[in-house]
């Protein structure tokens, strides 16, 4: 590793040492670190996360949406590593995906082969608003699914706008789930057992895409939904509610929606937000998490409610006191990581997968 690099590494884990050191403290000195408990909507915010969305303030943390796009790109890369750390896993093999860079993430407990018709496969698809993230930023999370899961993680890139704007995300991340539904046998996955799932905007095109498996009549057993967003329009009280001082921000996604939708005429487009699109049969079951103090919250749990009366089987599930982004918090907050926990052991009953865990009887 360049001297460059290892000097960021060693910033990154020290920064992430100290946030852990704050929230080792017993609860009441937390409590006075953090300030009052923030009550909205009747719900009340985490203490740890309370924590350190106050001492990113008190840090001076950079604000991603007031950064240039490759600079902001950078930042929200660093702060998802502080957040994930260093997440153990069994193997991980760098490929192209429909010609797109992509990762391959083997838990420990699926290294050997058993000669079976293969396992369960995530095909993950990263958040960052159309605009941010990449392999980088998730990686903390797609180690954790699939140890936690037993499952194989395909983490699959897309391109980004304001370079790329709507529809080359969708197309790109279409693209890549029919490629790995004509390649499950080198990738080790069974295609009777393929989910697809996303956090964030990754949500949205994890929805987008196991709608298009539908009507193709490509298989497809599971779609893992994280806070997605689904309604471009934005118009649920949730946004009202919580677009400031919780991390996503009304400014924030005024930013990348003009990037990623300049022609707000195609809010609407059910290719762009899933919430319009008529419900193929045969959609494939869904888990829809949503967190409590999330702007997309409310249309989270709208497209849930949708697909249930459509006939879709849906498990809707809301971490009342958590934010957006949560999911990339794996290394902060005992709340963060119990939701992190529910989520992968219904990615492993959707999957029908024996988590690692489980399997060694541990």
């Amino acid at each position: 590793m360049p001297a460059p690099a290892r000097l960021d590494e060693l910033a990154v884990t020290l920064r992430r040492s100290a946030v852990q050191g704050l929230l080792r403290l017993p609860e009441p000195a937390r409590r006075r670190l953090a300030g009052p408990p923030v009550t909205i909507d009747g719900l009340t915010l985490d203490l740890d996360t309370q924590l350190v969305l106050r001492a990113q303030v008190l840090a001076r943390e950079p604000v991603v949406e007031r950064l240039p796009v490759p600079q902001g790109r950078r930042v929200l890369t660093a702060q998802a590593r502080l957040a994930g750390g260093v997440q153990p896993i069994g193997e991980v093999q760098s490929c192209r995906v429909a010609g797109r860079a992509a990762r391959l993430y083997v838990p420990r407990g699926r290294l050997v082969r058993d000669g079976s018709a293969g396992d369960p496969l995530l095909v993950f698809l990263h958040g960052g608003g159309f605009v941010y993230g990449g392999l980088d930023s998730h990686d903390a999370l797609c180690r954790f699914l699939a140890e936690r899961a037993g499952v194989r993680v395909l983490s699959v890139t897309y391109r980004l706008a304001p370079e790329h704007p709507f529809p080359a995300a969708y197309e790109d991340v279409l693209a890549a789930y029919r490629w790995v539904c004509a390649n499950a046998g080198w990738l080790g996955a069974d295609p009777s057992r393929l989910a697809v799932g996303g956090d964030s905007a990754g949500g949205n095109l994890a929805a987008v895409t196991a709608l298009a498996a539908a009507r193709e009549g490509l298989p497809l057993a599971y779609q893992l939904l994280i806070y997605p967003a689904t309604d471009l329009t934005r118009s649920a009280r949730s946004h009202r509610l919580f677009g400031d001082g919780l991390y996503l921000t009304t400014q924030f996604m005024d930013r990348v929606e003009a990037a990623y939708l300049p022609d707000a005429s195609r809010q609407t487009d059910p290719a762009a937000s899933p919430a319009y699109a008529d419900v193929p049969a045969d959609l494939a079951p869904a888990y829809v998490a949503t967190a409590g103090f999330d702007p997309l919250r409310d249309e989270g749990e709208a497209y849930a409610r949708a697909l249930a009366d459509a006939g879709v089987p849906v498990t809707a599930r809301r971490f009342d006191g958590l934010i957006h982004g949560f999911a990339n918090w794996v290394a902060l907050g005992a709340a963060n990581r119990a939701a992190l926990d529910e989520i992968a052991a219904a990615l492993a009953t959707g999957l029908g997968a024996v988590p690692d865990a489980v399997r060694e009887g541990t």
